[in-house]
């Protein structure tokens, strides 16, 4: 039986806070949350790059993510947080989210590490990691007056699960772990589809499931950069022009 949610509709995302009380060594970071998932991103830029684009001129964007030891009901240790599948894969895809909006020739011969440490889990680490991390890219860059060159538009991400039959915007744990299936979604400002996860946990999903998750997740991912956008203090229309 579907459980009524508390204090929110199914097509409402959790309550969201970017803040910037950590990581004041990094040139740029934002402690990100939705609901209980609390995720501190942080960008640093080293003049250096990685072998693979050694002498090119163009620059490199990289990413870790970990779960600290108490971030989940039980103890994970360090290392084994570090080394595991789940978060490796995680890293890839917050690299490759954000290197999807930067024009890197545009950087020069310098690289920005992006590290997401999940503070405390509660679903959907991932995406809350890639909107803070967008957060965290804007103002390392901007702090070397890079900002405006580099990006041509930002990201945003969420999560959409199937329960009973029914969509759910953004589901906790308690709903994630439970789902029929689920589905990670990441936009550009600008419209475009940066990347899709779906996975069907009990039956296979329909393509028309898949195109309703879709539609829900684009709606709530405007409003994501929306905040994102307040957050940074910049005007409301600054993404979206840059397309």
């Amino acid at each position: 039986m579907l459980e009524p949610r508390t204090h929110r509709n199914n097509s409402d995302i959790r309550p969201v806070c970017f803040s910037f009380e950590l990581g004041h060594h990094a040139n740029g970071s934002c402690v990100a949350r939705f609901g209980e998932t609390t995720v501190l991103c942080t960008a640093r830029i080293e003049n250096r790059v990685p072998p693979h684009v050694r002498g090119t001129g163009v620059g490199w964007l990289t990413a870790e993510y970990a779960m600290l030891p108490n971030a989940t009901h039980e103890r994970i240790g360090r290392m084994k947080s570090l080394d595991n599948g789940r978060s490796k894969e995680i890293s890839r895809l917050i690299g490759r989210t954000l290197r999807s909006v930067c024009a890197l020739g545009m950087l020069g011969s310098r690289q920005i590490l992006i590290d997401c440490d999940v503070l405390h889990a509660d679903g959907g680490t991932r995406t809350t990691a890639i909107n803070g991390s967008f957060i965290a890219l804007y103002r390392a860059l901007a702090s070397i007056n890079r900002a405006e060159t580099v990006l041509h538009s930002s990201v945003a991400a969420i999560s959409c699960a199937l329960m009973c039959k029914q969509l759910r915007l953004d589901p906790d744990y308690s709903e994630d772990s439970t789902a029929d299936a689920d589905a990670n979604f990441v936009f550009s400002s600008t419209g475009g589809l940066v990347e899709v996860q779906v996975t069907a946990e009990g039956a296979p999903i329909k393509p028309q499931l898949l195109s309703d998750m879709m539609q829900l997740a684009a709606k709530s991912c405007g409003k994501i950069t929306a905040l994102q956008t307040k957050a940074l203090g910049l005007d409301a229309d600054h993404f979206r022009r840059k397309d």
